[in-house]
């Protein structure tokens, strides 16, 4: 089938006439309805109520009902989503029918989850019932709350609109039986005609091994990815509020920073392990695999063609495309004289107890008798795996402190004098390095400074190696 598969990201979602306008029927009305697939995702700030804020860790509905504390708090917060959603109800559809009907929908959900949930916790009252066993199931039911939302609303009010749309609801609300992703996918498009109309898919599919188990928050590009696996699709498109750009424009200045035309999975990657993701790592093999480009594209600038993605694409000249980085960083220095000859055995020990507490790896530095890992975690975290490496290997010194990684990012980043270059400019403008990574790879440096240099480094990479180009409207235009 000659489609585009397309994912809807929750701060677009919110913003449904600039979905419409912007992405269904295309600037100026110059895309055609049919032959696409929209994956959606919940409205902004709605998934935050009900898992955990994604950024300050504030509890949702999950975070408090898995703490068990008490029965009141986890309900309270369901009644903030159920406000919520209510609300986003109200100023979306003119039609009262269509807002009753909206209504109707979504708080039958609630409803029905918001039983489970008291049930389960009555059950697990029980000394022979363990709250724990329950909890990833309760995460999966939560979350797919805010898709089916958001998914059943852009449906009916796109057919309000005149637009002819499906919805494929993959969240398995009531299914006698579990499937699949693949299954559950291939079973919701096997009767659709994408010739005749568009159609509304949620993000979150339901699936026998559970997509939140392994991909967490992530879970709606791995759904976005196997849809366009499996149908085919000649293109994949992710919609965002924002460019895939040279930079972070908060910290360099908007009018400084250039949007990326074209640039390869590899990038992606590295991206994806500075938390920046354009998509999920996982989520980007299948399309890299399948040889399907994967375009990010803003939805408040529909003109523009956004950034395409593909597996061979390397820069026909070698430049430095993306000035990225990190901040929360903590580094981990581990010493022990007994490693010279014997570092295997340490680093499997580091490398256990850091996946044990979830200390995420962005980079490493090893030499003869030290391992460096610099984590992304909490504190609290980061205490435990100290903690627990000086038991295991109690001769040992192990010492933490707050940094930052800034990380150049380029498909072909072979320019000669680029890293002496870089240093330099750091140097200049008084920052000190307290660790430099490059690979053979050739397709990012990194550097660690400290947390209050960061903002700083960011911004005198992105002079030095961005902006002394003149790249026009993008950085390797398609």
């Amino acid at each position: 089938m000659s489609h585009t598969v397309e994912k809807i990201g929750g701060t677009s979602m919110s913003q449904y006439a600039a979905v419409r306008d912007n992405i269904i029927l295309g600037h100026k009305n110059r895309l055609p309805v049919v032959g696409r697939i929209m994956v959606v995702s919940a409205y902004g700030g709605i998934t935050d109520l009900l898992l955990e804020h994604k950024k300050t860790g504030r509890l949702g509905v999950y975070g408090l009902f898995a703490a068990n504390e008490d029965g009141q708090s986890w309900r309270e917060a369901m009644d903030v989503v159920r406000e919520q959603m209510l609300a986003i109800n109200q100023a979306l559809f003119t039609l009262p029918v269509n807002r009753q009907s909206a209504d109707e929908f979504i708080t039958a959900r609630l409803d029905t989850t918001q039983r489970c949930l008291d049930d389960l916790q009555r059950l697990c009252q029980h000394g022979h019932f363990s709250l724990q066993n329950h909890l990833l199931t309760v995460r999966e039911m939560l979350a797919s709350l805010g898709e089916a939302h958001s998914a059943w609303n852009m449906t009916r009010k796109l057919n309000e609109d005149g637009i002819k749309a499906r919805l494929l609801d993959l969240t398995g609300w009531n299914l006698p039986e579990h499937y699949s992703l693949d299954e559950q996918i291939m079973a919701g498009v096997k009767d659709i005609d994408l010739s005749k109309e568009l159609l509304v898919a949620t993000g979150y599919a339901h699936c026998k091994t559970g997509l939140m188990a392994t991909f967490d928050r992530g879970y709606s590009e791995m759904t976005f990815s196997r849809m366009a696996v499996l149908t085919g699709a000649r293109e994949a498109l992710i919609h965002k509020e924002y460019h895939l750009s040279s930079a972070d424009p908060r910290l360099v200045g908007e009018e400084k920073v250039v949007p990326i035309g074209r640039t390869n999975y590899d990038v992606a990657d590295q991206l994806a392990n500075l938390g920046m993701e354009a998509i999920h790592p996982r989520a980007a093999k299948g399309l890299r695999q399948s040889g399907i480009p994967l375009r990010v594209k803003n939805t408040f600038e529909p003109e523009h063609s956004g950034t395409l993605i593909t597996g061979d694409y390397v820069s026909e000249k070698p430049c430095v495309e993306i000035i990225a980085g990190r901040k929360n960083i903590f580094s981990l220095e581990f010493f022990d004289q007994d490693m010279v000859g014997d570092f295997f055995h340490y680093e499997t020990a580091l490398l256990e107890t850091c996946k044990r507490f979830k200390a995420g790896i962005i980079t490493k530095d090893v030499n003869a008798n030290t391992i460096t890992y610099y984590l992304s975690a909490n504190i609290k975290n980061i205490k435990r795996v100290e903690q627990e490496l000086n038991r295991l290997f109690p001769d040992s010194e192990t010492k933490t402190r707050k940094v930052a990684v800034v990380s150049a990012i380029g498909s072909d980043m072979k320019v000669p004098g680029i890293l002496a270059k870089t240093v330099a400019a750091l140097a200049d403008a008084g920052i000190s390095i307290l660790a430099v990574h490059q690979s053979m790879r050739q397709v990012d440096m990194q550097f660690v400074v400290d947390e209050e240099d960061y903002t700083l480094a960011v911004q005198n990479l992105h002079k030095c190696l961005i902006e002394v180009h003149n790249h026009g409207v993008a950085i390797c235009a398609a």
